[in-house]
C-alpha cells in the first residue's frame, strides 16, 4: 500500500511529552507517524503537503507579434509593396547579451498566462485588445542557462500604425524587422505504417544593417497511431534562447491558418483596398498570388465601402472593410 512521503501530526489533545533542558539534555522530539493517503482527509493532506519536495520550473510568455508595413518606395506612382515585420527586443543583459529575443516575460503568481502576455503586450507596444492566438508550450529543461524555464508562446497581429514600441526592463531597443521563411531542403522518407519528412527551413530577420537568423529543421512523422513533430535549430545567429524554433512555429501556423480563417484581416487597417489584402496574403504565404483566383476565393472576407482612394500619383480604388463572418 502507498505510503504519504508527507507527516501528518497526531491529534493536539494527545498528551505531548515534556523534555528536559540542561546544558548536558538533548531535546526529546515528538515522533511522527506516517499515515496513509486514505486515513487522512484532504485538509489534513493539504495542510501538510510540502511543494518543495519537487523541482518547479518557472514559466514565462514569448510573443510573435506580427505586423504588415509599406517598403520605401523612390517612385511616388508606384503602388508600395509591403513585407511582413516582426517585433524584437536586444537584450541588454544576461544571458545573450545584444542578441535579438522576442517580446515577454515571466507569469506572475497571481496571473495566468494569458493575462501575463496580454501584460506584456501592453508593456512593450502600448495597445490591447488585438489578435492574441496560444501556439505552443516550449519546455526543454536546458533552453533558458539560467534555470528550468517553461514558455508559454503566443502569436499576435497588429496594425503597425497602432503601435508605440518601447522596450522593457531587460532590453536595450524594440525593433521591427522584416522576416522571411523559405524551404531550404526537403526530404521524405517512406515506410510501412507511415512516413517522415524533414524540411530545413532559413528564417531571415533584417533591420537596416542589422541582419539575424537561423536554419531549423521541422521533422514530421506521421504514423497509424497519430502524428509527431520536432523542431531543431541547426545554425543560430543572433537570435536568443529558443526563438527561432518559436518564431518558425508562429509563421507555419500563420500559414496555415490564412488558408481557412480570415485572420489575415488583423493585419489591415479598418479601410484597406483589394490589392493591399492581396499583398497581405501574398507576404505571409511568401509567394504572389494570381488576381482573379485571390478574389474568387477571398473576396467574401471583404465588402465594400463608398469611399475610394485618395494617394496621389494612383487612380481611386474602391476601398473595402471586414465582412465579418458568423457562420
Amino acid at each position: 500500500m502507498k505510503e504519504m512521503r508527507d507527516e501528518i501530526i497526531k491529534n493536539e489533545t494527545e498528551e505531548k511529552p515534556h523534555a528536559v533542558m540542561n546544558e548536558d539534555a538533548v531535546t526529546e522530539e515528538k515522533p511522527h507517524t506516517v499515515i496513509n493517503e486514505d486515513d487522512v482527509t484532504e485538509e489534513e493532506f493539504l495542510a501538510a503537503y510540502r511543494p518543495g519536495d519537487y523541482e518547479k520550473p518557472s514559466v514565462a510568455v514569448d510573443m510573435a507579434i506580427f505586423s504588415a508595413a509599406d517598403k520605401k518606395e523612390e517612385n511616388y506612382r508606384k503602388l508600395p509593396e509591403k513585407e511582413l515585420r516582426l517585433l524584437m527586443i536586444r537584450r541588454g543583459g544576461h544571458p545573450f547579451k545584444g542578441y535579438w529575443a522576442l517580446p515577454g516575460g515571466f507569469v506572475e503568481p497571481d496571473e495566468n498566462t494569458e493575462s501575463a502576455a496580454a501584460r506584456e503586450l501592453m508593456e512593450e507596444t502600448g495597445v490591447d485588445n488585438i489578435y492574441l492566438e496560444q501556439l505552443y508550450t516550449f519546455s526543454d529543461p536546458h533552453r533558458d542557462p539560467r534555470t528550468w524555464v517553461m514558455s508559454c508562446s503566443y502569436l499576435a497581429l497588429v496594425d503597425s500604425s497602432k503601435i508605440n514600441v518601447e522596450a522593457g526592463d531587460d532590453a536595450e531597443r524594440a525593433s521591427w524587422f522584416s522576416v522571411r521563411l523559405d524551404i531550404e531542403s526537403r526530404q521524405i522518407r517512406e515506410y510501412d505504417g507511415g512516413f517522415e519528412k524533414t524540411v530545413d527551413l532559413r528564417l531571415e530577420l533584417k533591420n537596416g544593417d542589422t541582419s539575424i537568423g537561423a536554419l531549423v529543421r521541422h521533422t514530421i512523422v506521421r504514423l497509424d497511431c497519430g502524428t509527431k513533430e520536432k523542431y531543431e535549430i541547426l545554425e543560430n545567429d543572433g537570435i536568443a534562447f529558443d526563438h527561432a524554433k518559436i518564431i518558425t512555429y508562429a509563421i507555419l501556423r500563420l500559414r496555415g491558418k490564412v488558408q481557412y480563417t480570415d485572420i489575415a484581416l488583423n493585419l489591415v487597417p479598418e479601410y484597406f483596398t483589394l490589392t493591399q489584402l492581396q499583398q497581405i496574403y501574398e507576404i505571409i504565404l511568401g509567394k504572389p498570388l494570381i488576381k482573379a483566383a485571390f478574389r474568387r476565393k477571398y473576396g467574401i472576407l471583404a465588402e465594400p465601402t463608398e469611399m475610394q482612394t485618395s494617394d496621389a500619383g494612383h487612380r481611386p480604388s474602391q476601398l473595402f472593410r471586414r465582412k465579418w463572418l458568423t457562420e
